[in-house]
């Protein structure tokens, strides 16, 4: 550009004189020249330079405009066969799914998780727990509670929010409904509020004040007991119901049936607590006049004063009524609960969580303790230190703990401190609290399916299925989803319960209810959280509302106990994984792969032959990309590793075409061959096969090496490829480079922002690796100047140079790529025909009708590509 004005030069200038790869003139090794092949260097607008015939050269021409055509079809999107070359795919979508699902499963705990031979009881050192979920409220009897437990519940209960208007409610109707989920100490919270009520009403003194009702009869029989008072004689006694409501062919019951019980309560001058699970059936419960919901205690109060307690116990002066090391507390809702007192003349129903026997100055329990001596106080200091240890908190993987656990991590961080339990022994102790909640979601689900209804000995009734398997089926999708958004893993498990049903009772349709869904219920019910953040819509971002479990430990876990201990629900899974393979949103088929190589790792052989091998085979790229991925997520473990690259391997070389395709997909994620070269091998392999049928796909992936450390290794061999005798090779590389000017960073890269690729997502990765490796701009030029100089190759490379031209800036002017650019255009531009092209390109820019590119821009690119010096040269040379 004489004067930097682009149009001093003609719109074509003459062809440069070719340069032989082979030649000593060939810079680097030959990595600029001709392909060896049929092709040589040329520049746009050069003509042929043969004096043959004019039908000799009409044929070469056609000949090269074919070869042209073919390799444009190569370095078409292998993603989008089934949807059309126009339709574009959304990798970037995929890759963001793909690095969240991984990220949710990456918690060490899959393999190497917490040895529970026998769940029902915990031993670590000389802590014995017993942790038996099946004992559920059915097992508990029409009876009085002793009154030590009253006494161990008015001394060591922790309030939760809110509890002194729990308390004002009882008192003022006589009945409440409280409504939680299961684990979070809503009965415990029922027990405290009853004692209290009682204490000083007409059965203070009585030891039957506070009795638990057979959850068998429900509130019409409880209103009966009531009004008959054991002959007259209980009066101002305090009732515990529990009802099974989940059970099939269970009514709940309706208004008057609480107005009848709250009047007998009334007449006796009694009163009752209803507890039942927040769901679809309890929610006009919870809605009514009586209807309140327990909200769980905090996980620092319950977990420091239990500490206390048991460290307390350990210096020989315990709290008397304490539960010991002896303690069964099950899913912690009959005793146990560990949240703070309050205030009683406070609607915030709590003052600084301080256990309801705590002396009100502080919350060290009454009766002292050691601190004379200050060995308590050290203790206590070390037990904060070490609670806050984050290989401690990795380990426990939970945000907040219910009762039962407090208890459970309380006692392991006790044990650690006097000596009798060990590092190991603390840190498998604390990844055991989310494989207990697995255990206890899932034991015995469908065991109320094979029992007849309550009061008579009819057939067992299975027409709730549906509801009794959503709360389940919405767990694996969240483990399964997590991050997804809400209405996606709703959506999930609604399919998965559909196939759960199935399989339990394949003789009958199962209902699908459409109006009973409850987001607030599936929260509660399966420790999840909502959070807003972005979901991927067409390939554009958008605020959604995202759902994850609370605690990075809770979706291993639940895969885990899914696989390992209930064989009969994986062929309901299986097939729902199947279907969300099919599932158009990356959100969905991504995470659902993750799961499926974690689940494939616990049976390898089971996932192998049901999940990966059919989904390998599939006519769809969508499904042999998730087998493809499932796969990379079993090489992400060692002692599977050796087993995927052996498969890998053998579909690369004898595999049939689809597999060969699921094959280079596994490779390019850089984790299935044994090195980086074993890799690209691999790749070149199924690349030039067939007459590179499926040279497409292996380019992709070799572009999606170049992302990892060793892309060196990848443009060194794009080098070797260049000049090698096979045409197929040759046309791997030139579509392999071409397709690494037009692959956006954020399409194939899998570190999370703040990395230096990672902040460049939408950059051409050739710019972005020019930007952030600087040793590598020599031979990113070299690689891409041959493909301009191929004729084959020419058109699209031009194309593909003309859209990194414009990423300089964006529409608003800001820069964009300016930074890459500034790095490889002079290298691309070292000789002076390679600037002569560049002129006439930018030129070809300015009049373009679409999107003409202006004066400024185009003498800005300039000055990016011809450094001062040079220019000065040229205008040298060119004035004489």
């Amino acid at each position: 550009m004489a004067d930097e004005a682009v149009a001093e030069h003609p719109a074509e200038p003459a062809a440069p004189k070719a340069k032989d790869a082979r030649s000593p003139e060939a810079p680097r090794g030959g990595a600029r020249g001709d392909d060896n092949a049929k092709d040589a260097p040329d520049a746009p607008g050069s003509s042929d330079p043969s004096d043959a015939a004019d039908a000799e050269a009409a044929e070469r021409e056609k000949e090269r405009e074919r070869a042209a055509d073919r390799f444009k079809d190569r370095t078409r999107d292998p993603l989008a066969e089934e949807q059309g070359e126009e339709e574009p795919t959304d990798a970037a979508a995929a890759t963001r799914a793909r690095r969240s699902g991984q990220k949710l499963l990456a918690s060490g705990r899959d393999l190497i998780g917490f040895d529970r031979s026998d769940v029902g009881r915990l031993h670590i050192g000389d802590i014995n727990i017993g942790l038996d979920a099946r004992r559920s409220g059915l097992s508990m009897r029409d009876g009085p509670v002793p009154e030590e437990e009253l006494l161990r519940i008015r001394r060591t209960h922790i309030e939760p929010e809110g509890y002194v208007r729990l308390r004002r409610a009882l008192e003022a109707r006589r009945l409440l409904v409280l409504g939680g989920a299961p684990g979070t100490g809503r009965a415990s919270t029922a027990l405290a509020l009853l004692e209290e009520v009682t204490r000083d009403g007409e059965s203070g003194q009585n030891a039957e004040r506070v009795r638990r009702a057979d959850p068998e009869r429900g509130v019409r029989e409880l209103a009966a007991q009531v009004v008959a008072g054991e002959g007259g004689r209980l009066r101002g006694t305090g009732y515990l119901l529990e009802p099974a409501l989940d059970r099939p062919g269970t009514l709940p019951p309706d208004g008057m049936d609480l107005d009848q019980l709250a009047s007998a309560l009334a007449e006796r001058g009694s009163y009752a607590v209803v507890v039942v699970s927040v769901g679809s059936a309890a929610n006009p419960l919870l809605a009514g006049r009586y209807g309140a919901i327990c909200p769980p205690a905090p996980t620092r109060e319950l977990v420091a004063v239990r500490l206390r307690k048991r460290l307390e116990e350990e210096h020989g002066d315990p709290v008397r009524g304490g539960g010991g090391s002896g303690t069964r507390y099950g899913d912690g809702d009959g005793g146990g609960g560990l949240d703070g007192h309050a205030d009683r003349d406070r609607d915030g129903g709590r003052d600084g969580g301080r256990a309801r026997g705590a002396d009100r100055g502080g919350d060290r329990p009454r009766g002292g303790g050691p601190d004379e001596d200050g060995s308590l106080s050290r203790l206590l200091e070390r037990a904060a230190e070490l609670r806050e240890d984050p290989e401690v908190t990795e380990a426990v993987g939970l945000d907040d703990l219910r009762p039962a656990e407090a208890e459970l991590f309380a006692s392991l961080l006790a044990g650690h401190l006097l000596g009798s339990v060990g590092r190991e022994e603390l840190l498998s102790g604390c990844r055991g609290l989310a494989a207990v909640q697995a255990y206890e979601w899932f034991a015995g689900v469908d065991r109320a399916l094979a029992a007849p209804p309550p009061g008579d000995g009819r057939a067992p009734v299975r027409s709730g299925t549906a509801a009794l398997f959503h709360p389940v089926a919405f767990r694996i999708a969240l483990a399964v989803l997590g991050g997804a958004s809400h209405s996606a893993v709703s959506a999930a498990a609604h399919l998965l319960t559909w196939e759960l049903s199935v399989q339990s009772d394949p003789d009958s349709t199962p209902a699908r209810p459409l109006f009973c869904d409850d987001p607030e219920s599936d929260l509660a019910l399966s420790r999840a959280r909502p959070a807003d953040g972005p979901v991927d819509v067409a390939g554009a971002e958008v605020t959604g509302r995202l759902i994850f479990y609370r605690g990075a430990a809770l979706p291993a876990a639940v895969l885990a106990e899914l696989w390992d201990r209930h064989f009969p629900v994986r062929a309901p899974v299986v097939r729902w994984l199947r279907l969300l393979a099919d599932d158009p949103r990356p959100q969905v088929s991504m995470r659902a792969a993750v799961a499926a190589g974690e689940l494939s790792v616990r049976d390898f052989e089971h996932g192998y032959a049901e999940l990966v091998r059919p989904l390998a085979e599939a006519p769809t790229p969508r499904r042999r990309v998730f087998a493809a991925t499932a796969l990379d997520q079993a090489a992400g473990h060692a002692s599977h590793r050796r087993a995927v690259r052996k498969v890998v391997e053998d579909w690369s070389r004898h595999g049939t075409p689809a597999l060969r395709w699921t094959a280079a997909m596994a490779l390019g994620y850089g984790r299935s061959a044994d090195s980086m070269d074993d890799t690209l091998d691999a790749l070149a392999r199924i690349g030039v096969r067939d007459d590179g049928e499926q040279l497409a796909v292996a380019s992709l992936n070799v572009v999606r090496l170049l992302t990892l450390p060793e892309c060196a290794t990848v443009l060194r061999r794009l080098a070797d490829w260049t000049g090698h005798r096979g045409e197929e090779y040759q046309d791997l590389a030139l579509v392999s480079i071409v397709r690494l000017a037009l692959t956006d960073v954020d399409e194939v890269l899998d570190d999370e922002p703040g990395t230096p690729l990672g902040d460049r997502g939408d950059w051409p990765l050739l710019l972005a690796l020019a930007a952030t490796r600087p040793e590598l701009t020599g031979k990113l030029a070299d690689l891409f100047w041959t493909a301009l100089n191929t004729a084959r190759s020419r058109d699209v490379a031009f194309d593909a140079l003309e859209t990194l031209l414009r990423s300089a800036s964006r529409k608003d002017g800001r820069a964009w790529t300016r930074e890459g650019l500034a790095a490889l255009l002079p290298a691309l531009t070292a000789e002076e025909h390679d600037r002569r092209r560049l002129d006439w390109l930018l030129q070809r820019m300015m009049r373009d009708q679409d999107r003409p590119l202006t004066e400024e821009r185009a003498r800005a690119l300039w000055r990016l590509a011809v450094p001062a010096r040079q220019r000065r040269s040229d205008e040298e040379e060119s004035h004489g």
